[in-house]
């Protein structure tokens, strides 16, 4: 049975009181548009203001968004993600360039290092700020900061000022992301978030791939300078394509007090914690007293920011979305699932090198099956979260493969051929990949309207730090099966060395698949909850 029809004040006065109802009809009261998933004005817009009911703010009723307004609105915000993820791979083949013309061989380590930080550490804070100030300022603002950023490591006279420069850039690169999907659940009801979720992807792989190979280009024939002032460009065009269009995006912030105390708390215990992860086992031994001292201040923090949640008036982080069982749990499965996807996509390579003997560029071909993989898989859970009302039985099958295929590698580590390794490597990708989309769409149909930002935010924030804790896990495993704690090891020297790493990666391969079966039993504790939208009644059983 359809839903009866819904005006635009009482779909924006759902939206503030409950997190079901709150992503059931966006508060702009648009409808659907046939054929694309995107959405074109059907509603008149409704005279007057809207009233929060809870104190908060009122605002005037922005008018309908029209087609042609949807579109500029993703464009832009899918340009502005393109230069957070191009940011990751474009800057790796310069280092050496970037090295020989600025010295500082030791340090180029912190050129990558910094910007990752920076980024990981703002990005529950940006969620945060466009909850209390607005999606429109807030991009805004990282964009400047991200381009600033970039004007500034093109400039760079030493390695140190890059370095510092790169760490503004992260400020700016760590808020694009949580703030464009929450833009996207603003301007989309959940049945229709899957759509440009899947397109996401497809961004991010075509980012991850040109990102090498532009920078190694520019690089080489032009300067190395040039991978940060192409940002200049790309930022501008982000700005002029958003700032009009996003002024008739609809507003569901509301007066909300920044907990500064327990925002210090948290960046500095990821800080602390990423920072640890390292250096342990490769700058320093993890017994030496920085890395230790680094795992001791970050244990203090986060315990200083448990109880400022507990303690403070209106914490950083909503105690609704800690305690809820659909947003702890899809957070939980996140961050193993996107861990397991980082630490494959880093040590992977290492494996075909290694173990098979293959070249590096076959290695890079491998590692593109994977990332098409998971690309292909996002697409595909995206088109078939629309159509089913049993949504979640999509990233438990495909966890189920993946678990499986990481079995035969760690079954058979040195026995497999590359063609093997290849299809292995799609099968994990295309199963572990929906968690991508699906974690998003989880965490955003289950808060009020006004959290979105905050809660996807904190959703990247631990995406992120699974991978850092995964990544130093694979890596401990691999060091620690060749390294006698005499001399400092890198992922370079064994790559270029002939050590046997099949029995280490043997149980990579385990820890891997224990890290999704973790993700997977947090999956099927999930709480389902519908996904409302245009269409929603017509949903497909299964």
């Amino acid at each position: 049975m359809a839903d009866p029809p819904v005006t635009q004040e009482t779909a924006t006065e759902s939206m503030a009181e409950s997190a079901t109802d709150s992503t059931a009809v966006p508060a702009s009261g648009i409808a659907p548009e046939h054929g694309d998933g995107l959405r074109a004005a059907a509603r008149p817009p409704v005279a007057g203001q809207i009233s929060d009911r809870t104190g908060g703010a009122s605002h005037p009723v922005p008018p309908p968004l029209d087609h042609a307004t949807i579109r500029a609105i993703v464009a832009g915000i899918m340009l502005a993600m393109f230069l957070s993820a191009l940011e990751q791979t474009i800057v790796a083949p310069a280092l050496p360039a970037i090295g020989r013309t600025l010295g500082g061989i030791d340090d180029l380590s912190w050129v990558v290092t910094a910007y990752l930080l920076a980024a990981t550490a703002t990005t529950p804070l940006f969620g945060k700020l466009s909850d209390i100030y607005g999606r429109r300022a807030v991009l805004l603002l990282a964009i400047c900061i991200f381009v600033g950023g970039s004007v500034v490591c093109a400039l760079a006279p030493t390695i140190w000022v890059l370095i510092g420069a790169r760490a503004l850039q992260g400020i700016g690169g760590g808020g694009l992301l949580p703030i464009a999907q929450t833009i996207i659940g603003d301007l989309l009801s959940p049945r229709e978030r899957p759509i440009i979720q899947g397109r996401t992807s497809i961004m991010f792989m075509s980012a991850s791939i040109l990102g090498p190979v532009l920078g190694g280009l520019l690089t080489d024939h032009v300067h190395w300078s040039l991978i940060f002032w192409i940002n200049l460009p790309l930022g501008l065009i982000a700005v002029v394509m958003t700032e009009r269009a996003l002024r008739h995006l609809p507003r569901n912030d509301r007066p909300h007090q920044l907990d500064v105390v327990g925002a210090v708390f948290m960046v500095g215990a990821a800080l602390s914690l990423m920072l640890a992860l390292a250096w342990g086992g490769t700058r320093y031994a993890w017994s030496s007293w920085p890395v230790v001292a680094l795992f001791a201040g970050s244990t203090a923090l986060w315990i200083a920011f448990v109880a400022r949640l507990l303690t403070a008036r209106e914490p950083f982080i909503p105690l609704a979305i800690l305690h809820g069982r659909a947003t702890s749990a899809i957070t939980a499965g996140a961050f193993f699932s996107i861990g397991v996807i980082i630490g494959i996509t880093i040590y992977m390579p290492l494996y075909c090198q290694t173990v098979l003997g293959a070249s590096a560029s076959v290695s890079g071909f491998a590692l593109i099956a994977f990332m098409g993989g998971a690309t292909i898989g996002s697409l595909v859970s995206a088109r078939l979260m629309v159509q089913l009302s049993h949504y979640m039985r999509v990233p438990m099958i495909g966890l189920l493969a993946a678990i499986a295929a990481l079995c035969v590698f760690a079954a058979y580590p040195a026995r497999l051929s590359l063609g093997e390794v290849v299809g292995l490597l799609f099968v994990i990708g295309f199963g572990a990949g929906p968690m991508y989309p699906v974690s998003t769409i989880v965490m955003q149909n289950a808060v009020k309207a006004h959290q979105l930002g905050t809660a996807t935010g904190t959703l990247n924030f631990f995406r992120t730090l699974g991978g850092a804790i995964v990544v130093a896990i694979f890596g401990a495993i691999v060091l620690g099966s060749v390294g006698d704690g005499s001399q400092k090891l890198t992922l370079e020297k064994l790559a270029a060395g002939h050590n046997d790493l099949a029995p280490a990666f043997h149980w990579v391969f385990i820890a891997a698949a224990v890290g999704l079966a973790i993700s997977l039993l947090c999956v099927l504790i999930v709480e389902e909850r519908p996904l409302h939208g245009p269409g929603h009644a017509q949903g497909a059983g299964g």
